[in-house]
């Protein structure tokens, strides 16, 4: 498989601007990336939209790079912005793998309401980077929710980080670059 783009978002609170995205731009040049913004952070206001609308971002997001002729893409983000993109291609959106970041498997200190089950319908190469403090899944707790996960796995921890690793920009870039040129 020839990936030949990424798509990615930043999570709820951030923009593309993120620091980790703007990385991994770096990271992966000369190749197409697209860091894009949902519709509500558009408009500046307000909290995220419903899951529909994120998906429906994505999908058209996809569409527009298709007709640009890119073909072989990766998509994904962090937190909220790789739940949504994995959510997407659990729908059926075609992607060459997905890129996790800091996934937020559940919200902070409700493990019982975990954000899973649309793993089984996820068929793609999966990458998941995550902090071992991060509060939103423990390392356990991510590697049990991902062998759901019907596709190939790799996970890669940054030890002692939380949430947004503010430390971990060149790592992750890294990673995420070895992993797509592992695809």
């Amino acid at each position: 498989m020839t990936v030949d783009a990424a798509l990615l978002y930043p999570g709820a609170g951030g923009d593309r601007d993120h620091h980790t995205l703007a990385a991994i731009e770096a990271a992966l040049a000369p190749m197409h990336v697209a860091r894009r913004d949902f519709s509500y952070r558009q408009r500046r206001k307000g909290p995220p939209d419903r899951a529909p609308k994120l998906i429906d971002d994505v999908v058209s997001a996809i569409g527009a790079m298709k007709a640009e002729g890119h073909d072989g893409i990766v998509l994904g983000g962090r937190s909220m912005g790789g739940r949504i993109a994995s959510m997407a291609v659990a729908e059926g959106l075609r992607a060459s793998g997905l890129i996790l970041l800091s996934y937020p498997l559940h919200a902070p200190g409700k493990p019982d309401r975990p954000r899973r089950a649309h793993f089984g319908d996820i068929d793609v190469p999966c990458l998941f980077v995550s902090g071992t403090k991060d509060p939103f899944g423990s390392p356990s707790e991510l590697t049990d929710a991902a062998a759901d996960i019907p596709g190939p796995v790799t996970m890669e921890w940054l030890d002692g980080e939380a949430h947004d690793p503010k430390r971990s920009d060149d790592r992750i870039a890294e990673i995420v670059r070895d992993w797509i040129d592992g695809l």
